[in-house]
Order: structure tokens, then C-alpha cells, then sequence
């Protein structure tokens, strides 16, 4: 009960709009409705389609009420006559609602047929609200669908549905159709804080934006999640993110991205461990492995194209640790994790067993070796194996590294790894490689195209001194050409081998000093990949053939 001894009133019922003003983000639907009514053109027949929330029975109430308005206002209902009174106090026979999804016989709808047949006692329409409609069986629909066709002058149909491809045709061609997609997220905010200010509630603008989120399109869940964080907070003085994440069962945008880099990592044992602290905190799971999904989509987004970025309703700290996420995930990697998350939305909702189906889920993202490709398609097949090949290219990555500390030899550390020296041991080659770099001495003369070309033909020899490893390798079997500024281009056959090469400015430095402390030469080094398809020769020159053409001549 509420303070005042009346029974209190949920959020959403409080504040739902009694005139097309109050409406919000539904400006060209609210426009075409006053515009009818304005005009005298008002139609017999409308369908109202969308997700829940999004105010399609809310705008049929007001609709009904300003047809049959004595003193509308730019075609808004006054709420002062009887005829609006009576609407409003759900008192007036002129407004019949049914819910199809309990009344969908053939006999329910009948009975408005019967009651069609009576004009208005009061006010110039009779209106008929559906909810649901698709509810109705096959019967009840032909019953309804010769009045659709020919209704009386003063009688109105509006109805309402969340799936339209389940009516019939003929139904669909005979009503005028509106869609109310989900309101964007900056409307229901807006909204949420009106109501906020008129209760006096405070709550911090970080979890109004959340709870605006979390509604997913829907004003009503907005305003039902608001309504219940409120209750949370009763007595508090503010309602803070954190409280919010703790009534919602949600988690921070941080834990996805230590998730995330957990099973990038193939870290097992620390992606459980952020499992196990979520379900520690009591956090829900459905809520949580459906958040993670959001968020390896918008990481997918900004992968296939960075403009997108300026799209994202996200926060400048989430964005850029969603932007760093990228920026070290491959799009096969992505995709595979929200196929993999996906389908355990639909294990769990029902399973007694979420826990270990969640476990088996993080287990098998962080271990691409784990497929077997079984049941999958030609592309979620090829993306399992370009994922193995990325988890074998980093485990290779890391043997190389210790089998050349151990050696003695560190003078190139792999691509994406750090340099870590024991303690108490003078600096390893490595370390004495960025120190060189970084002390003054003699300047070199900057390659020109020929001592291009010398390097090219020195180039198994110069990158043979190279610690073996996937690293030398990958050099080895790179094809080599000439930049347009004279610069040495390494061209990669794949993303995959050139990943950790394009984004390791440390060790294209350290190669560029190897070159020219054996060259004798300052060369620049530009790293390029070839997309899926395309051959070497049909962008760039192959020096190596260059160099064959000039040993022949000779």
C-alpha cells in the first residue's frame, strides 16, 4: 500500500500517456493518426505491429478516446468530456478490449460481431481493440473477416499484434498497417528521467543509461526496471551503477573484456575464474552469457568496419576497451564465439545443468583444437580450422621464445611476447638489441632500391641467423617487393601469419636494426597481407624475380 493508504500504482501504468503529446518517439505514427482525425478521414481497420512495449495498445487507447473526443485539441482527446471520462475510466461502451491470446474462439468474436450491429449511444464511434490478435483460431478469424470488409460507418477495428506473419493475407489487405519498431535507447532515457524527476528519485545518469539499455526498445520494461531498482534503493540516498548492476544481475562491460581476453589467450583457467566470480556475486546467468553476446557483436561491428564506432551507445572507457578487444581478435575468432554462446542460450534456459554447459561452452571458445567439425558448415568449418591454426601459431610462438632464452640467443623476441630477463643475469641479446637501437652511433646511409635488392639476395642468409621458430618461418616464406618511397615490403600470404607482425611496432624495429647491423644500409620495412584469392604478382614485383632477371644478364 502507499503512504496515502491507496494501492500503489507500477510506473508504467502511472505514467502512460493519455494524449498523443505524452507520446514518445512515435512522431510520424502519431502525425498520420491527429491527421485523420483532423481531416474526417478516419479508416474502419488498423494493425498495430511490434515487440512488447513499444506502445501499440497505448496508442489505440488514445486513438479511441479522440475519435470520439467533443473538443479535441489538434486532434488530441481534451480529457475533460464526458465521452473521454468515461473512455478513460474504462466505463464507456463505445471502447471494447479483448485479449485474443484468452479469447480467440470463433464464439468471442461473434459476440463483437453482435454487438457491431448497435450504434453508439454515446459519441460518434464504437471501437474494437484486439490484443494479440494473432491469437485467434482459424474460425474466429473468417468470423471477423467479413465485418473487416465491410464494417458500419461508425464501427472501428485497431488491432494489435507482436507477430504480423501470422495473420492471414486477407486480414493484412484490409487493414491499415502500422509498425512500432523498439524505441532507441536515448528516447527511453529521456523518458526515464522525467519520471525520475516527478517521483524525486535520484539515480546516477551512468545507470539511467543502463537501465534505458537494458529495456531493450521496450518503455514499459524500462520503466518496470526503473520501478524495481527504485524499490532496491528505497531509504538510499542515490542510485548508483553499481547498485543497479547488483538488482539486474548484470556485470560490468570490464568483465566481458577479461572474459574475452581470457579465451583469446586460450587462458582456461582464468576464463573460469571469471565464470566463478560472476556466479559467486550471485549474478544471473542467462542475462550474463546474452550481455557477452552484445558485446561480442559490437566488437564484430567495429572489426568489419571502424566507422561504426561513432554508432556504438557506448561509454568513451567501454569503447575504447571494446576498440583495444578488436584490434587483437581475428573476425573468425568473433563470429565463432557468438555461434558458440548462442547456441548455449538455447541449452540453458531450461537445463538444470547451466553451470556445466556454461564451463563446457568457455572450455571449447578458448580451445579452437576442440572441434572436431562435425554438423557444421563449409564456413563455420574453415572458420574452426583458421582458429586452430592462430592457437598452434601462438604456442609455437611461445616455444620459440624459450627455446631461445634457453640458447642464449635472444636478440628477437616473437611478435606480441615481452622480454623478461632473471634476475640478477646481465641483459640477454634481446635487451641489448633495444639498448643498442636507443645509444648514438655512426648514422647509416638510408637503402636506396639496389641495396634493396642486395638484402633481398642475402635475405635466407641474413634471416636464417634468426632463432628457429614460426617466427623464421614466416619471414622465410613472406615474398619480398620494392615500396614506392624504396622501402622493403614483407607480403604475408594470409591475416592469420601477418597478425602478430602488423601489430608489433617493437619488433619491426628490432628487424629493421638486424638488416642494417648486416647491411650496412638504414632499410624501412612495410608489412602487407593477402586477401583471401589474391596472388602476389597481381599487386606487387617480385624482386626475387627481378634479381634472377640480373644474374642472368650477367
Amino acid at each position: 500500500m502507499a503512504e496515502n493508504g491507496q494501492a500503489y500504482l507500477a510506473l508504467y501504468r502511472k505514467y502512460r500517456p493519455q494524449t498523443f503529446e505524452d507520446v514518445r518517439g512515435r512522431d510520424a505514427i502519431v502525425r498520420t493518426l491527429k491527421n485523420q482525425i483532423l481531416s474526417g478521414r478516419i479508416g474502419h481497420s488498423y494493425l498495430f505491429c511490434g515487440t512488447r512495449g513499444t506502445g501499440k495498445t497505448t496508442i489505440a487507447k488514445i486513438y479511441a478516446r479522440a475519435v470520439n473526443c467533443e473538443h479535441p485539441h489538434d486532434g488530441s482527446p481534451c480529457g475533460e468530456c464526458p465521452s473521454c471520462r468515461a473512455i478513460a475510466a474504462d466505463a464507456s461502451l463505445n471502447v471494447v478490449e479483448m485479449d485474443a491470446a484468452s479469447n480467440n474462439s470463433v464464439d468471442d468474436i461473434r459476440g463483437i460481431i453482435d454487438a457491431v450491429s448497435y450504434s453508439p449511444t454515446q459519441g460518434r464511434f464504437r471501437v474494437y481493440i484486439i490484443d494479440e490478435v494473432h491469437m485467434l483460431s482459424t474460425a474466429a478469424f473468417n468470423a471477423l473477416l467479413k465485418t473487416l470488409e465491410e464494417p458500419p460507418s461508425y464501427a472501428i477495428f485497431i488491432l494489435a499484434t507482436t507477430e504480423p506473419n501470422k495473420l492471414p493475407v486477407t486480414i493484412l489487405s484490409r487493414c491499415q498497417r502500422y509498425d512500432f519498431g523498439r524505441l532507441p535507447v536515448d528516447v527511453i532515457e529521456g523518458r526515464l528521467r522525467e519520471v525520475a524527476e516527478s517521483e524525486k528519485l535520484q539515480i546516477e545518469e551512468r545507470a539511467l543509461r543502463y537501465i534505458a539499455g537494458a529495456a531493450d526498445g521496450s518503455m514499459r520494461d524500462g520503466l518496470s526496471l526503473l520501478d524495481q531498482c527504485c524499490a532496491f534503493n528505497y531509504g538510499i540516498d542515490v542510485l548508483t551503477y553499481d547498485r543497479t548492476l547488483e538488482i539486474l544481475g548484470a556485470v560490468d562491460a570490464s568483465v566481458f573484456s577479461r572474459l574475452f581476453r581470457h579465451i583469446h589467450a586460450g587462458e582456461i583457467a582464468g576464463a573460469l575464474q571469471v565464470l566463478e566470480d560472476i556466479l559467486t556475486q550471485g549474478r544471473e546467468l542467462v542475462q550474463f552469457i546474452t550481455d557477452y553476446i552484445v558485446y561480442l557483436r559490437n566488437m564484430m561491428l567495429l572489426k568489419a568496419s571502424p566507422q561504426l564506432r561513432e554508432r556504438m551507445d557506448l561509454s568513451g572507457d567501454d569503447l575504447q576497451r571494446l576498440a583495444d578487444d578488436a584490434a587483437v581478435a581475428e573476425m573468425s575468432e568473433i563470429m565463432r564465439g557468438i555461434r558458440i554462446f548462442s547456441a548455449l542460450i538455447d541449452q540453458i534456459r531450461y537445463s538444470e545443468n547451466r553451470r556445466i554447459l556454461t564451463e563446457m561452452a568457455v572450455i571449447r571458445a578458448g580451445s579452437a583444437r576442440m572441434d572436431d567439425g562435425a554438423g557444421e558448415s563449409g564456413e563455420d568449418l574453415l572458420d574452426s580450422l583458421t582458429n586452430r591454426i592462430r592457437e598452434l601459431e601462438q604456442r609455437l610462438l611461445a616455444d620459440e621464445r624459450k627455446l631461445a632464452e634457453r640458447a642464449g640467443n635472444v636478440a628477437f623476441v616473437a611478435p606480441g611476447e615481452t622480454q623478461v630477463t632473471e634476475a640478477g643475469r646481465s641483459e640477454g641479446s634481446g635487451a641489448q638489441a633495444d639498448n643498442a637501437a636507443r645509444r648514438p652511433g655512426p648514422e647509416l646511409p638510408a637503402a636506396v632500391p639496389e641495396d634493396v635488392r642486395d638484402i633481398v639476395r642475402n635475405w635466407k642468409q641474413y634471416i636464417g641467423q634468426l632463432p628457429a621458430g614460426l617466427t623464421r618461418v614466416s619471414l622465410l616464406n613472406a615474398d619480398l617487393s620494392l615500396g614506392p618511397e624504396g622501402q622493403l615490403v614483407i607480403v604475408f600470404n594470409n591475416y592469420v601469419t601477418a597478425d602478430h607482425f602488423l601489430h608489433d611496432e617493437r619488433y619491426r624495429k628490432r628487424l629493421e636494426a638486424w638488416l642494417a647491423a648486416r647491411s650496412g644500409k638504414r632499410v624501412r620495412i612495410e608489412y602487407k597481407a593477402l586477401d583471401k584469392g589474391q596472388k602476389f604478382t597481381d599487386n606487387y614485383v617480385d624482386l626475387r624475380d627481378l634479381i634472377r632477371m640480373d644474374i642472368d644478364v650477367e
